[in-house]
Order: C-alpha cells, then structure tokens, then sequence
C-alpha cells in the first residue's frame, strides 16, 4: 500500500516512507514468463514525456519492453496502473502476476505483427466455440443450470447489439449469422489498438465473446463472467467435491486476469464517445 503520493511538476512520485535497502543496477529489459529475479529499485515514479507519453521509471531509469522499446503509455492512469505493480513487488519480482504490464508490452511491441484486422477476426472466432452458446444434453441438473444461467445473458447481448447468437448442444456449435459477425465486427473495430488488445485477452481467458462484452459494457462484474465461464466446471465440484487449494487457487487466477484485461480495456480507450453511437445507430 502506497503511504505517500506526491507529484512534483510532471513527475508522479509513489515511494514508500520506509526506504527499501539498495539494491545492484541491472539491465531493465525482462521477461514475462513465470521467472522470478530480484527486485533491483527502490522507487517508482512516472513522468510526461514527448508527445504526451507516459513514461515509467524505476529509480530514474526508464523501463523499456522485452522488445527493447522504451516503454510509453498513452495516458496517466494507466501509467500509474503499471507503476503499482512494479511498486508492489516485494523482494522477488515476480512478472507473471504483472498483467497490465504485460499488456502494455503486447501492445507496444506487438510481437506477432498483427494489425486490427487481424486481431478482430481472431477475437471472432471465439464466437464459434463461445462458452456460453454450447450446450450440454446430460445431465438434468447441468442442462438446467445452464439454461438459466446462460440464457438471461446470451438474451441480453441480443437485445443490446440487436444480433442473433443462439446455443446449440451440437457438437458443430450454433450457426452465427453472417448479420452478427458484420455487427460485431463493426463494434471491435471502434476500439483503438491498444483496447482491443485488452478485449482479446479478456476474451481468451473467459473463451466467450458473449461473456467479456457483457462485463466490458459493466452488465457482468468479473466475479460474474468467471463463475459463468467455469459454469460446468463449478457443477462438477458442488457434484463430486473440490480439490483443495487447486480450484480456488485457479478461479482467483482467472479473476486477476479477467479484472486486469478489463481495467486495461478502459483505462487505454481514447473515448467512448464512438462505441456509443455505434449502439444507437
């Protein structure tokens, strides 16, 4: 918990009260895989850099990505967001739990070189194995929990975009009107890169397109969107008993990324001023 948060003219300053022990200088380029490192800097600071960037800095040097590109933000919340999570590390670094750092990264490097088009039509594909679209015919309990957990929100994504999804317990899946993948399209399309690189996370960790606009567009809270991606899995649990530690330890995962994806997705969009009238078109 920060004690002190001061800023001193484009310099935001989130050090502790308690000075952390010195620590060797070490190249800032790292790596966001499950790997742990020392934590080499006593402070965090954020600054305003050219062209209205925001810079991080870890004891006045300037973080760059694994890419080897100085690490910019587009704006001050969002640099604060990454800086508490350089200025929560304890002794250990560890990068794994550092989402909206890593999204950062992903956007700033782009490490495969897709465009948004791109990225738009592999977000789409998920709406052909979206979660909440496949059914199960056996057993009772599990079809009707489905049915009344998953049908309030596939409605609801139907009235609000004014498409047609459907669910199916075929094993090819609902057939999505070409209509509804033109609508969808039209509306990924009115983020801006760096937001539709958060949605598509989102979109990977809860596997539905359904369930991360629903918490995008704050009908779902992530606590929500988790539990009704994990709907079958939570059954079998109540059924057959829990794991101990494993399967919360896995539901507390999937909340860190989930509420990380989302918290990205609105502190990097431009305005949502677009995606409004899109929807009232």
């Amino acid at each position: 918990m920060f004690r002190s948060i001061v800023k001193f003219g484009n310099v935001l300053s989130l050090s502790k009260v308690c000075p952390r022990r010195q620590h060797p200088r070490c190249a800032l380029k790292y790596s966001t895989a499950t790997a742990e490192r020392k934590r080499f800097y006593q402070d965090v600071t954020i600054s305003q850099g050219e062209g209205g960037l925001y810079e991080v800095n870890l004891d006045r040097r300037k973080l760059k990505t694994p890419g080897g590109k100085l690490f910019t933000v587009p704006n001050e919340a969002l640099a604060i967001a990454v800086a508490t999570e350089w200025d929560a590390q304890r002794e250990t670094l560890k990068f794994y739990t550092m989402h909206m750092t890593t999204l950062c990264n992903t956007a700033l490097d782009n490490p495969t070189q897709r465009n948004k088009d791109q990225m738009i039509n592999a977000a789409l594909k998920f709406l052909e194995t979206d979660t909440v679209c496949y059914r199960v015919d056996e057993p009772h309990g599990l079809v009707e929990l489905q049915k009344n957990e998953w049908d309030p929100v596939l409605h609801w994504i139907e009235n609000r975009y004014n498409v047609t999804i459907g669910s199916s317990s075929s094993i090819l899946g609902p057939e999505i009107p070409e209509a509804t993948r033109d609508t969808f399209r039209q509306h990924l399309n009115s983020y801006n890169f760096w937001s539709l690189t958060g949605l598509e996370y989102v979109i990977t960790q809860l596997k539905s397109v359904v369930l991360s606009l629903g918490m995008i567009d704050r009908h779902l809270s992530v606590e929500q969107a988790v539990l009704l991606s994990r709907l079958e899995e939570e059954y079998q649990i109540r059924r057959w008993g829990n794991v101990e530690w494993a399967h919360d330890y896995d539901m507390y995962e999937l909340r860190a990324r989930t509420a990380a994806g989302a918290l990205f997705v609105h502190l990097s969009s431009e305005s949502s001023t677009i995606k409004r009238k899109l929807m009232q078109d």
